[in-house]
């Protein structure tokens, strides 16, 4: 084959005219999605608990016209319906929702207290369950219109989940029971949707490098509803985790984002309901 043979390499998709929710928006794997999301040509409503965080995000993409902002707290009952209504109002649809935004408040289950595993679920399963809630009436709604007009338009969920949810991590009864959680959601949830051409699909993160697996220090904080709450790893932890890892490394967010973004794209219009595990093959 010569050059003038060659035929140029196109992207398999494009997701120009969609609108995407990413919660958790303003860091690291969360932003990263923004952004491939953006790259892509979506429409992204970015939400995050800290508006600078945000605003680094919206101006880290190559058209930051195309990401609009929302800030507040996903574990206030209020905040996802605040959530759907600036996503319509911004971009008039709704077509892709990734709930993204966690954190971790690890012990082992004697040092648990009620409001630490609670937190855990709130996060992780709650927030997520009253965003799709929020956004049932519009998503049903339309997809009746579309199907009744002989149309097929695919829209997309992805729940973030984690091998401490599939496998269970000491120290973190907590999150991996949020996570785990997760995981009966997006099933329920693909099959309650799949009606209205839906997919529902999961990706579960081993160790990624975000400021949550950084090297644990004394002032590595973080706060979340007034407490302030430790975060990171211990760094002989990560050395075994790299280790083990068949890959032989942590993976990064835009790796990460990645496997995300397969299920936000046409190239998953016949998935749904299942969980991909984006950890280097690696598993605790």
């Amino acid at each position: 084959m010569t050059d003038k043979d060659a035929v140029p390499l196109e992207s398999p998709f494009t997701l120009s005219g969609k609108t995407a929710i990413v919660t958790g928006g303003g860091r690291g794997i969360g932003r990263a999605i923004v952004q491939r999301l953006a790259s892509a040509r979506a429409n992204v409503l970015a939400c995050d608990l800290d508006r600078q965080a945000l605003e680094e995000t919206q101006a880290s993409v190559y058209h930051p016209e195309r990401i609009a902002l929302v800030c507040g707290d996903l574990m206030q009952p209020a905040f996802p319906q605040e959530i759907v209504n600036a996503a319509l109002e911004a971009f008039y649809s709704i077509d892709i929702i990734v709930n993204c935004a966690g954190f971790s408040w690890d012990s082992v289950i004697q040092k648990t207290s009620d409001e630490q595993f609670l937190a855990m679920l709130n996060i992780h399963v709650v927030a997520p369950f009253r965003l799709l809630r929020a956004a049932s009436d519009y998503l049903r709604e339309t997809a009746k219109q579309e199907i009744v007009s002989g149309q097929r338009v695919m829209r997309k969920v992805v729940n973030i989940t984690s091998i401490s949810g599939t496998d269970g991590n000491p120290g973190q009864v907590g999150y991996s029971a949020g996570k785990a959680g997760v995981i009966g959601l997006t099933k329920t949830m693909a099959k309650e949707w799949g009606r209205y051409n839906i997919n529902v699909n999961a990706v579960g993160f081993g160790l990624i490098q975000t400021r949550m697996t950084q090297p644990l220090k004394p002032e590595g904080k973080i706060n979340m509803g007034g407490r302030d709450i430790p975060i990171g790893v211990q760094p002989a932890m990560l050395d075994t985790i790299a280790a083990a890892c068949p890959l032989g490394r942590i993976g990064t967010s835009e790796e990460a984002a990645g496997a995300v973004l397969f299920f936000c794209s046409p190239l998953s219009d016949y998935v749904t309901g299942e969980v991909l595990i984006c950890s280097g093959g690696y598993h605790f």
